[in-house]
């Protein structure tokens, strides 16, 4: 019965635009005279037939009633600049709605603040205000009725996540961040937002980059280092922990190195896609054609067999030189990794003393 207090249209029996809560044997709507003994339905104060929610008043009246005092600006009247919204909610189809939304005690208090000038009425204002899901819907409230200029949703929602984001990172890692944020991912999202509008991909990989560099600086904390002290070890150790999970950390370490709050690293790149694995008897082949290919040059024999063996990245190869090739009991080892914890493997049986011998590969 309360759905059909709020149907309108033209009653089948009589023909009249007026309030059809009955239904006719076809499904037909009848209006309450058609219908027979549904009541009288008309608001003792507009004068319209609605349903009547209290003092026999209307939802319609009951809300702008409420509206009134929620957007007085201290004078009795409500805020010039807020009519619009004013009007827009007064006149919703389903008062019923309104007065569901303004009847919640943060929604009273924020419609309050922007009413009495105690909050800005602007989109910076707005972001002063609580809970954020709600204040998204009042600032498109507001959009919608002219009140604010357009903004991009998703930018704004992005800027209250990070405002908040920024309140957990201990304050030495705050002012990096902000300059980060600043300079580079809210730059690179205010240009894409005048081409369009944000896509929730876009705003996610922001998001993302964020909170990687936020991970990357802990993880320098926890080595005993700042980011003007970070070192190429640190950077591939990070990266060692996981390569494609932490891939949107070169936006952060790019940007560090271009304006100089770290020292100049190789930043390792590396293809995400999933090409087909290397067969073992390929690898084995192949290792074999290394090992004994006399016409190939020895460091390059060495670095494809530490490949082909061990995985390392070219970038890690080119960093070894002779101190980190070892002969503990007779046996010769080669150190890889972080030299504050190395790991020793054994080296293949090739000329490795050759090798170590010689000049830095």
């Amino acid at each position: 019965m309360t759905r059909a207090l709020e149907i309108y249209g033209t009653c089948v029996g009589c023909g009249a635009e007026r309030l059809t809560p009955g239904l006719a044997p076809d499904g037909g709507k009848l209006c309450t005279d058609c219908a027979g003994g549904l009541g009288d339905f008309t608001c003792e104060r507009c004068g319209q037939e609605a349903r009547r929610y209290r003092r026999g008043i209307c939802g319609r009246c009951v809300l702008t009633e409420r509206l009134r005092e929620l957007l007085d600006d201290g004078t009795g009247s409500v805020r010039a600049e807020l009519l619009p919204l004013f009007d827009a909610l007064r006149q919703m189809r389903r008062p019923w709605g309104g007065m569901t939304w303004s009847g919640h005690p943060h929604v009273q208090r924020n419609l309050r603040a922007l009413a009495r000038g105690e909050v800005p009425l602007t989109h910076d204002g707005l972001s002063q205000l609580t809970p954020w899901r709600s204040v998204a819907y009042l600032r498109d409230l507001l959009m919608q009725t002219g009140i604010l200029p357009p903004a991009d949703r998703q930018l704004l929602l992005f800027q209250r996540w990070l405002a908040e984001m920024l309140t957990t990172v201990d304050a030495e890692h705050r002012r990096l961040l902000e300059l980060f944020a600043a300079w580079h991912v809210q730059r690179r999202l205010n240009t894409l937002a005048d081409r369009g509008p944000l896509t929730g991909k876009q705003i996610q990989q922001a998001r993302d980059e964020l909170r990687l560099a936020t991970a990357f600086l802990d993880h320098l904390a926890e080595r005993g280092r700042a980011l003007a002290d970070c070192n190429q070890a640190d950077v591939d150790a990070w990266y060692a922990g996981g390569y494609t999970a932490r891939r949107l950390t070169h936006a952060f370490l790019r940007w560090a190195m271009r304006s100089k709050h770290m020292p100049k690293v190789a930043v390792p790149h590396r293809s995400t896609s999933n090409p087909a694995p290397l067969a073992q008897h390929h690898r084995l082949t192949l290792l074999r054609q290394t090992v004994n290919g006399d016409d190939i040059p020895l460091q390059d024999r060495v670095a494809a067999a530490l490949v082909l063996l061990y995985a390392q990245p070219l970038t890690r190869i080119a960093r070894l030189t002779i101190d980190d090739v070892l002969h503990e009991d007779g046996e010769a080892l080669i150190r890889l990794g972080d030299r504050r914890r190395p790991s020793l493997s054994p080296l293949p049986g090739c000329c490795w003393t050759t090798w170590a011998s010689g000049r830095t590969p």
